[in-house]
């Protein structure tokens, strides 16, 4: 499709686009604020739906900036340089509502508490794609051209993070890096010094360790390195196989292929918040990962039950407790699985899970539950508005269900911009049992 057409922005949608009206279609378009007038090229549609990319802004915002990366809106990484910092988070604020009401039947007129912090060099984690033509060259990969944009600096990541991308970069520009790689993965500790390194190849095109010492040459921060030969299915560690994080006064061991908060400015925000006044005889904490929640709740209750379905996850968990000198029962599986056989009622339960969200019987599980309070810490608000449905009971108006028996309502919500720039969403709803 060539068609171009010319648009008033009305608002921002879940997504990073801007969402206009054409001719009786629903249009979106990136990189445009509320309000301004655009010419954009229809690319792709989809019976009343068209997505457009944006060609030219012909009346601007006077929220609108320059963008401080010469890749925006080329390699795909960022959605808001163009907006400033403050404007990002009010914008996503009612990003946030909206989704709550349309998705969910929650209308949440309350306070929105914002956690902000330096909207550059945050990011301690981070994945790039290599380019295999030449010249070769590592950047980010795009799904939807199922390209792969080369670039030689990225605003958003932490100093570390930012040396390591350019001596990986000078692998690859230089012919030094192995052949056969296919994806990159660096992960920075606390301190901003150590480096946790993957690296996936197609198929190993030397020696393990002739690799390793080719990657650990020219990045020395290398603290631990781990290869995979994705033909093969076969990893290659060299190094202790973890970094160490330390937030909140706790030690946390996050091996290769377990998850860990990605914003290092805020984490310790986001630690204290979401075990704020917690206290009592049982916690239960889902989807608990290496422990960053759980470490907190064991001091603060008496008693701690973890779930995780990530094995790795699970075992640093347990290695971050013990180190503690705290008391966790840790089971590594399915939250849906654990809950079906649980028969005793927490004093509080805390949730984060992935972007998938809870679902629906998991939901109807915890509402079975009837904790009192329940922490849930979300990445998606569109899954979070379907889970707080089941939770509140308003979902039954959406989609015309019958509510379960237990309800709750929400007490506070925050919302952690734990990824400026992009439109991702970090909330954290504090529910309370009313029924």
């Amino acid at each position: 499709m060539t068609e171009e057409l010319k648009l008033s922005i009305e608002k921002l949608v879940y997504g990073g686009d801007g969402l206009a009206h054409a001719e009786g279609n629903t249009v979106f378009v990136p990189y445009v604020l509320p309000g301004e007038e655009v010419r954009a090229a229809a690319k792709s549609k989809k019976k009343k739906l068209i997505w457009a990319q944006l060609v030219e802004v012909t009346s601007a915002s006077e929220q609108r900036g320059k963008a401080r990366c010469p890749h925006f809106q080329t390699c795909g990484g960022c959605h808001y340089q163009h907006i400033p910092p403050a404007e990002q988070v009010r914008l996503k604020k009612e990003i946030l509502r909206e989704t709550l009401s349309r998705l969910g039947g929650i209308s949440w007129d309350g306070l929105v508490q914002e956690h902000t912090a330096e909207p550059y060099g945050y990011r301690n984690r981070a994945q790039w794609a290599v380019r295999s033509g030449m010249p070769r060259a590592i950047g980010y990969f795009l799904p939807e051209s199922s390209t792969i944009v080369p670039i030689d600096e990225c605003p958003v990541l932490s100093p570390a993070l930012a040396r390591t991308f350019g001596q990986l970069q000078d692998m690859a520009r230089s012919g030094t890096l192995p052949a056969g790689v296919l994806e990159i993965e660096a992960f920075a500790d606390s301190s901003d010094k150590k480096i946790a390194l993957n690296v996936a190849f197609d198929r190993f095109s030397k020696l393990p360790a002739e690799l390793a010492a080719t990657f650990r040459a020219a990045v020395p921060e290398i603290e631990s390195l781990l290869l995979l030969d994705r033909k093969k299915n076969k990893f290659e560690l060299t190094g202790p196989g973890f970094l160490t994080y330390e937030a909140g006064g706790y030690n946390y061991r996050v091996s290769h292929l377990s998850f860990f908060q990605v914003n290092r400015f805020l984490i310790e925000d986001l630690l204290k918040t979401v075990t704020a006044g917690a206290q009592g005889g049982l916690a239960l904490d889902l989807y608990a990962g290496v422990g960053f929640f759980t470490l907190p709740l064991a001091r603060a209750f008496s008693r701690v039950i973890s779930v995780d379905a990530n094995l790795a996850a699970t075992r640093d968990l347990r290695v971050n407790a013990e180190n503690a000198g705290l008391q966790v029962a840790s089971h590594n599986e399915h939250a849906k699985e654990f809950l079906g056989k649980l028969d005793e009622k927490p004093d509080l339960v805390v949730l984060d899970p992935p972007r998938a969200g809870l679902g629906a019987a998991v939901a109807a599980e915890l509402a079975r539950l009837g904790a009192p309070e329940i922490a849930y810490l979300s990445c998606d608000p569109a899954t979070l508005a379907r889970d707080l449905g089941v939770l509140l009971g308003t979902q039954n108006k959406v989609n015309g269900t019958v509510g379960l028996d237990t309800r709750y309502e929400i007490i506070e919500m925050h919302l952690f911009d734990l990824f400026p720039q992009t439109f991702h969403i970090e909330t954290l709803a504090r529910l309370r049992c009313v029924s």
